[in-house]
């Protein structure tokens, strides 16, 4: 019974024992921090984010553009649609009537659009 309890112990010790010694040959690494670095801040890295940062910028803003743009011309469509129908409705020719999917003025008789 004492045997076997050994050969556990030492079987469980071994791993241990081999972990510390590697760590005993490690040296620590010293370096010397006696020196004074200083950077203007003005580098090729920061020139280069800097020159990234203003084309996305720059990208960025040309989308924002089109989407404006974009939003005014719809804007200036409903805007216009809205003035089209309420002359059409307020016209003196009874055959004219608003056509609500086109946004046009049509004649009752002929389809054709009309100019209140």
């Amino acid at each position: 019974m004492n045997t076997i309890l050994r050969k556990r112990l030492s079987m469980a010790t071994l791993p241990l024992a081999l972990l510390l010694s590697a760590f005993a040959f490690v040296q620590p690494a010293n370096a010397q921090t006696n020196k004074l670095i200083v950077e203007s801040g003005d580098n090729a890295q920061t020139r280069q984010d800097a020159a990234m940062d203003k084309e996305q910028w720059n990208d960025t803003r040309s989308l924002r553009q089109k989407v404006n743009k974009r939003t005014e011309k719809e804007w200036d469509k409903a805007d216009t649609a809205f003035d089209a129908r309420d002359n059409c409705q307020q016209s003196a020719n009874v055959n004219a009537y608003w056509e609500p999917n086109t946004l046009r003025c049509l004649d009752r008789r002929t389809g054709r659009t009309v100019a209140p």
